[in-house]
């Protein structure tokens, strides 16, 4: 791998112009990569993004349904939700997973670390997989109307070739889990589960 070239933008000025609980919007004026002068915006986000690809032994993947209201569709996703500042990624998706699909897990691993739409944001997202899974009762919060859906883990796959499943954390996650399966870096069981058809 080549040598990291040093940052490319000097920074003249920067400017707040917007600032809640949830992000904060700045603009800077910079001078840009060929010395000119340039405006840039720049959204930084307040909590850590975390997902969770949860797999019970028979090769099922936890899936949550809802409408998203930025883009104002229907996203089918694996469970995910924000860890507040301070708060560690795993401890807020072993929450998320609770809230969102009754479930609680034996065995937890970090296999993912993704920045969100890098051009506007800092956005970090954090990906996990669980597996030894136990059933209880889902927790949403009141502003959550969710559907939830097992289905075999190749199932969620082709929604993810079909377009169905289009949400980066969950298209990522799903990715990551199926190549962990093939290059056996995942117990033989959970594989063997993991790719049957």
């Amino acid at each position: 791998m080549s040598t990291i070239p040093p940052f490319p933008w000097t920074i003249l000025r920067s400017q707040e112009e917007f600032d809640n609980r949830w992000l904060r919007l700045t603009t800077h004026d910079v001078l840009n990569v060929a010395g000119n002068p340039h405006l840039y915006s720049t959204i930084h986000i307040k909590r850590a993004a975390t997902g969770v690809v949860a797999i019970d032994a028979a090769g099922r993947v936890a899936l949550v349904g809802q409408h998203r209201f930025p883009l104002r569709i229907y996203s089918w996703e694996v469970p995910e939700g924000g860890a507040e500042p301070g708060e560690a990624p795993l401890e807020a998706i072993q929450r998320e997973l609770k809230e969102e699909a009754g479930l609680t897990a034996r065995h937890w691993q970090q296999i993912l670390t993704l920045h969100l739409s890098n051009m506007l944001t800092d956005e970090v997202a954090y990906g996990f997989l669980a597996h030894g899974l136990t059933e209880g009762e889902a927790e949403p919060e009141e502003s959550e109307v969710l559907a939830l859906d097992r289905v075999p883990f190749q199932r969620a796959l082709a929604m993810v070739d079909a377009g169905t499943i289009t949400d980066a954390i969950s298209v990522a996650l799903l990715l990551r889990v199926d190549r962990m399966a093939r290059t056996g870096d995942l117990p033989a069981d959970l594989a063997r589960a993991i790719l049957a058809d």
